[in-house]
């Protein structure tokens, strides 16, 4: 399906466990890129400059998980969970492999996806990720949390945690969010409160410090990329190096002037490295 991602329709479809999954789809392609949405994020959380840029040369489908946005059932609380209810709306997709993209609290899903079915999975992008045990995730800061966390959170909340304190990263982050409210019809359906607080309590339990956890990831056996913005404040850049440290098959990236929303303020200098990974 073509056409730019504030303007494509919602779609949805039923998996075999009982879920209706809302998504969008962009592009052509033989191996979809699946896009693994960040704490309380929903369709409409996904920049279309970032999500055009991706789908240039392939297909790309964004997709609210259970509980999710317009995703019918009850909001998972563990990562096992989300990377369950993302192999589910896999196999109603038909997709026999595919490649991810996992942002933030969607990195953690893509890795245990990658785990857990190997085979279904032929490339991997971790942005602002973290592996599974690793010390000082268990939660985040008060300020990032007090930002983002709590019923409704401002535009100057959201840039603060989103974009470097700089007047360059501000103004990405403004223009960025001007193209996801762009869209005025057929938006998708908020994110529950009840949502965000089994999204947290996933991300606290990922975060408990547990050493023996973190070798796990070492079994991925596939190409990874790692990127994030040398100010995240939500997941430290130097989580990046650990898990690339951990993954064989891995190469990282930190771009500068830039927060936990990088890949949007970067969107074209990441989309292309995005590329690379999937054209190797």
């Amino acid at each position: 399906m073509s056409g730019t991602y504030s303007e494509l329709p919602n779609q949805r479809i039923s998996a075999a466990n009982g879920v209706k999954y809302a998504y969008r789809e962009s592009g052509e392609g033989p191996v979809p890129l699946l896009l693994l949405q960040h704490f309380r994020g929903n369709l409409d959380s996904w920049d279309p400059a970032l999500v055009d840029e991706l789908a240039t040369h392939r297909k790309v489908v964004a997709f609210d998980n259970v509980g999710v946005g317009g995703t019918s059932g009850a909001p998972q609380s563990s990562v096992r969970e989300m990377a369950l209810g993302a192999t589910a709306f896999i196999a109603a997709m038909g997709y026999e492999q595919v490649d991810l993209l996992g942002f933030s609290i969607g990195s953690f899903v893509a890795q245990e996806i990658a785990l857990s079915r190997p085979d279904a999975v032929r490339r991997v992008i971790l942005a602002s990720a973290a592996p599974e045990g690793a010390q000082g995730m268990h939660g985040w800061d008060p300020q990032v949390i007090g930002a983002v966390g709590k019923p409704d959170t401002s535009a100057d909340e959201y840039l603060s945690v989103f974009f470097a304190s700089s007047d360059a990263s501000r103004k990405a982050g403004m223009e960025a969010m001007g193209r996801m409210y762009s869209r005025k019809e057929d938006r998708d359906q908020p994110t529950t409160w009840e949502t965000r607080l089994n999204q947290y309590d996933a991300v606290c339990t990922w975060g408990i410090p547990n050493h023996a956890l973190l070798q796990k990831v070492s079994a991925i056996g596939v190409p990874v990329f790692i990127a994030n913005g040398d100010s995240d404040p939500m997941i430290r850049p130097h989580y990046s190096h650990l898990l690339a440290g951990l993954i064989p098959q891995s190469a990282v990236k930190i771009y500068p002037d830039s927060a936990h929303g990088f890949l949007f303020q970067h969107h074209i200098e990441f989309a292309d490295d995005v590329a690379e990974l999937l054209s190797a």
